[in-house]
Formats: C-alpha cells, sequence, structure tokens
C-alpha cells in the first residue's frame, strides 16, 4: 500500500522514444531539481558513484564552477536552456499518459544525476525569481546504458574554446568588462605598429606561427585590472546600477589601475598604457618580443601573464591612475634589469602560475620596486 503520508510532484511532460529507449522530457521548478537530487550531488564531494565506479573515472564536483554558477543564476541573463538529465527507480514514478503528466516521489535520495550536477548544486541557495529547469528522465535505466549516456554527455563533447566566447561580446550592446576587454585586444591586433600585431590568435585557433598569445590568455590578464567580479559588473550595468569604482586605497590602486578608466568609458586610454607599455618590453628585449623563437616565452602566456602582473607597479610608479605614461617612461623602469632575453626560458620560468609570478619577482627585485627576499 502507498504511503499516504508521501508527496509527490507532478508537472507536465511529453514521452520520447529514441534508439535507447522511452524517457521523460518535461519543466521542473530548480528548487524541486535541487531537492530530488541533493543526496546524489553530495555524494560527488567525496565519493564515486555507481557510474563512475562502472566507468572507472573520478568526476568530482568543480568546487570554483559551482561557485561561479552560484553568481551567474543571480544575474539577469541568467539561463540554462539545455535539459537536467536524471535517473530515476519505477517505484519513485507516476506516468498518467492521458493527461500527459509525469510525477516523481518528493524525497531527496531518488534522481541521480547524468548531466547537470554542477548547475543543480549552483541553484542549491537561490532565492531570487522563478527559475524552471528543463528535464529528462530515464526510468529503470541499467547502469551500461546510464555509463555510456553519461561517458557521451560529459567526456565526449565539444567544448566552446574560451577565446570564441569572448569573440561573441563583439554582439553585445550593453557595456561591460568583458566587451570592453575583447575591444582592447582587437584594437592591439590589428592597428599598425601596435607592440602586439599580429601576434594574436583571436579565436584561439592555430594559425600564424607568429601569433603566440590568445585572446583568451589576453583577456583573463586584463580582466582583473578592471574589475574583482567581471560577471556581477556586466549584470549591474546591464541593469542600468551604479557600480562601485576604485578608490584610494593601496589595494584598489595596485589591483584595480584600469577600473576607472573602464567606468568613465575611457577604453582607449586603457588600450593606450598597454600599447606604451608593451612598446617599452619591446624596446627592452628586441627579437625577444617581436620573433618565434624556440624554447623561449617572453612572448608566450608565461612571459606575457608576468608582464601583466608586474604592470600595476610599474604603471604606478611612472604614472598616477588615469594617466597613458609615454613608452620612454615605461623604458626607464627596465633599465636597471639585467635578465636577459634568451634566459626567459620554461627552465627558468616554468609554465604555469609558478613561472609567471617568478617572471615579475625577478622584475619587481631588479627595478628596485621591491627588495628581493632572503
Amino acid at each position: 500500500m502507498a504511503d499516504e503520508n508521501e508527496r509527490w510532484i507532478e508537472f507536465p511532460c511529453l514521452e520520447v522514444t529514441q534508439p535507447i529507449g522511452t524517457f521523460y522530457s518535461g519543466v521542473l521548478k530548480s528548487r524541486d531539481v535541487v531537492r530530488l537530487a541533493y543526496s546524489d550531488v553530495r555524494r560527488m564531494e567525496s565519493e564515486r558513484r555507481e557510474v563512475e565506479t562502472y566507468l572507472g573515472i573520478e568526476r568530482p564536483l568543480n568546487a570554483k564552477r559551482v561557485a561561479e554558477i552560484k553568481e551567474y543564476v543571480k544575474t539577469m541573463d541568467a539561463s540554462f536552456p539545455s535539459s537536467i538529465i536524471l535517473a530515476v527507480e519505477s517505484p519513485h514514478t507516476r506516468y498518467d499518459p492521458q493527461g500527459g503528466t509525469f510525477s516523481l516521489l518528493d524525497r531527496n535520495d531518488i534522481a541521480r544525476v547524468l548531466d547537470g550536477q554542477h548547475r543543480i548544486a549552483g541553484l542549491e541557495d537561490y532565492d531570487g525569481d522563478a527559475f524552471d529547469l528543463l528535464v529528462t528522465i530515464f526510468v529503470d535505466m541499467d547502469i551500461e546504458n546510464q555509463a555510456m549516456l553519461f561517458a557521451t554527455i560529459n567526456l565526449e563533447q565539444t567544448k566552446v574554446s574560451k577565446s570564441l566566447a569572448y569573440d561573441l561580446y563583439d554582439y553585445a550592446k550593453a557595456r561591460s568588462p568583458q566587451k570592453t576587454a575583447h575591444n582592447i585586444v582587437r584594437l592591439l591586433d590589428t592597428e599598425e605598429g601596435s607592440p602586439f600585431a599580429g601576434k594574436i590568435k583571436i579565436l584561439g585557433i592555430a594559425g600564424d606561427p607568429g601569433e603566440t598569445l590568445s585572446q583568451a590568455v589576453f583577456i583573463d590578464a586584463l580582466l582583473p585590472l578592471m574589475s574583482k567580479n567581471p560577471m556581477k559588473d556586466k549584470d549591474q550595468l546591464k541593469r542600468g546600477r551604479r557600480v562601485d569604482r576604485a578608490t584610494a586605497l593601496e589595494e584598489d590602486q595596485e589591483s584595480l589601475i584600469f577600473r576607472n578608466m573602464f567606468l568613465d568609458e575611457k577604453d582607449a586610454l586603457i588600450a593606450r598604457v598597454l600599447w606604451n607599455y608593451f612598446a617599452a618590453v619591446q624596446n627592452k628585449w628586441g627579437s625577444y618580443w617581436r620573433e618565434v623563437k624556440k624554447g623561449h616565452v617572453l612572448n608566450r602566456t608565461t612571459g606575457f601573464r608576468g608582464l601583466m602582473l608586474f604592470l600595476p607597479h610599474a604603471y604606478l610608479h611612472v604614472g598616477e591612475p588615469g594617466d597613458a605614461p609615454s613608452p620612454e617612461k615605461f623604458s626607464t623602469i627596465f633599465e636597471p634589469v639585467t635578465l636577459r632575453g634568451e634566459e626567459i626560458t620554461p627552465a627558468n620560468f616554468p609554465p604555469g602560475s609558478s613561472g609567471q609570478t617568478g617572471l615579475r619577482d625577478v622584475l619587481l627585485s631588479q627595478t628596485g620596486l621591491r627588495r628581493s627576499e632572503g
């Protein structure tokens, strides 16, 4: 007999038949999906679930991605148009073909997540306006088919390149840190005489060997100098709300040198600062910046990001916020630097954050902007 205390969630749905079998597609409120899949999502934090065990893989929740989604769902553009895919057992389901409705037992341990675990976790504390989710539900799906579907969705899908995602900001109407950064990169890549002319892979696709930097690498390094939270700024500006300016506090000055220029819509001034700074870099290291040299990384991701980490210190040494110091002024910063182009190699500055911060620290030490430790 059915438990009289059991609660069920009923919703309209479509019955769908494909080669894999029959499944059900409908719309559920996000809070209901979070509740139904709660136990399965929590398991991902500490243990390998049955489907991962079957495949022999580790696929835990990515805490950083969940945090990003928690911020994203608060924005006015938030949308998850693709379906959350769940697997449930028949005792926990009811289907009414005449009424076109599907019901799920309202309990926090009945659904296993085949796709959408990060979206569900990101919506866990959501308390905004209505947020419906498309759901696809498989009933009594055996572990082999679960694993096959899981692998197809999660392991074989083609991801959109980050550079392409940034490129789409070209079509955005509202002002945002991302759109400004995109426009600046385009300008520096195409303008004659720019130290970046022909150096940037705008869509992150291999092309001219001289293109040593991807658009995504450039924008990822530029955004923190304009905003601590670009997604939030984008959303606030689109809503027509005020966003905070950088203050005179030392922390803001060092990390947000382009913040107020961006808010004052002085994008060309930001571009000019970058142009002049890297013109000084080019003047200092010559062909090691201009040309592709095997085994040397000054004009690749490691060198570029290290130089961008050094930029706030150099900028505030030769100018004030809102200035555009000349290439000659920036060049005075590099005069005492003894680091040679041929020394900027992966052996001395390995790929990743250690090599990038390592280059910044050498420049800080040799310019006297910060004393070396030890």
